[in-house]
């Protein structure tokens, strides 16, 4: 059997959007730039196409995915939306917030891992939501990368990964923030839980909902359907050993090998020539920090580092999410 040919890239055109529209109702798998990170669409009511999604990824079919909606009035055909729901909805979508909620009978069983419960949202990166419109359907995207590895931000990621696994991908430019949705649990509208921390807090969804929100344990294993994706231990993972500090010193850099990387929050004093040494926000804002992270840990993992050490952020807003991401790639 001939090798397929690799995926060829698309500038977001209306002749393209259009074409990449009809091969998605065709059945057919499209990366997808988001807000958040690159994803990997299929249509989410094709149980046919979501499969391509699992074997594209590598991805066990215990880890379900998020289906992505062009408006909130499309809810009733995914989903048994509450007044919880639709709360969250009205002051966050389209944008980063990932709603887990009972489902219809129009979501096949393979996008929800079995479960009675769907993952949903209304993204905000402007191609992705002409191409929803285009498409006529909910998309199922996951992160388009192989299964736990580092989150695709560029179509230059997503080539690299899974260039010769998947037909299309849709160049929408850098995602502009960096880490994957939050994940808000409203099974349950009187008990919501964030299940995976993103650049919405769980300060800002109790703030809409009035009411305290929690967070569950984290799992451990790949054992038994997920609710939400993203939710394992070890995830988000360079193949390099990466290890956390709470703060890097200078002290700590000198005396290391050359071979070791050092990953700081924000830019340090000192570190002109040090070629181990990188950072990922000048100043360590949050939003600048969260936006490289990724990149960064892929970058590194490339120069053939022995290990790869990282700062936590400081441990609030956004800087939960980043440490949430940053935990669950030394996890080991």
């Amino acid at each position: 059997m001939a090798p397929k040919p690799p995926a060829r890239t698309y500038r977001g055109t209306a002749r393209n959007l259009a074409h990449l529209a009809a091969r998605l109702r065709a059945g057919e798998l499209v990366a997808v730039p988001t807000e958040t990170v690159y994803g990997l669409a299929a249509h989410a009511l094709d149980a046919r196409a979501c499969a391509r999604i699992f074997r594209a990824k590598g991805r066990p079919s215990s880890d379900p995915l998020i289906v992505h909606l062009h408006s909130v009035r499309q809810l009733g055909l995914v989903c048994r939306p509450n007044a919880a729901a639709l709360r969250l909805a009205r002051a966050f979508w389209p944008g980063p917030l990932t709603l887990v909620l009972p489902k219809t009978a129009a979501v096949p069983a393979i996008v929800t891992a079995g479960r009675e419960s769907v993952a949903v949202r209304v993204p905000r990166h402007p191609l992705f939501r002409r191409l929803l419109r285009l498409a006529g359907v909910p998309l199922a995207a996951p992160s388009a990368n192989p299964f736990g590895y580092v989150s695709p931000t560029t179509a230059e990621h997503v080539r690299q990964g899974l260039g010769k696994k998947i037909p299309h991908i849709l160049d929408g430019g850098p995602a502009t923030i960096g880490l994957e949705s939050t994940i808000v649990d409203l099974r349950d509208p009187s008990r919501p839980a964030v299940l995976r921390p993103g650049a919405i807090t769980a300060e800002q969804i109790a703030r809409v909902l009035g009411r305290r929100v929690t967070a569950p344990r984290r799992k451990t294993s790949a054992q038994g359907a997920q609710v939400a994706p993203g939710l394992l231990a070890r995830h988000y993972s360079p193949r390099t050993p990466l290890q956390l500090h709470d703060k890097i010193t200078a002290a700590r850099r000198d005396r290391a090998p050359a071979n070791e990387a050092f990953l700081l929050q924000r830019r340090p004093r000192g570190a002109k020539g040090q070629a181990h040494v990188f950072w990922l926000d000048a100043t360590g804002a949050l939003p600048g920090v969260a936006r490289r992270l990724f990149a960064m840990l892929r970058r590194l993992d490339a120069e053939g580092f022995a290990r790869i050490h990282a700062e936590l952020a400081p441990n609030r807003g956004l800087g939960r999410a980043i440490n949430d991401r940053l935990r669950r790639a030394a996890a080991r």
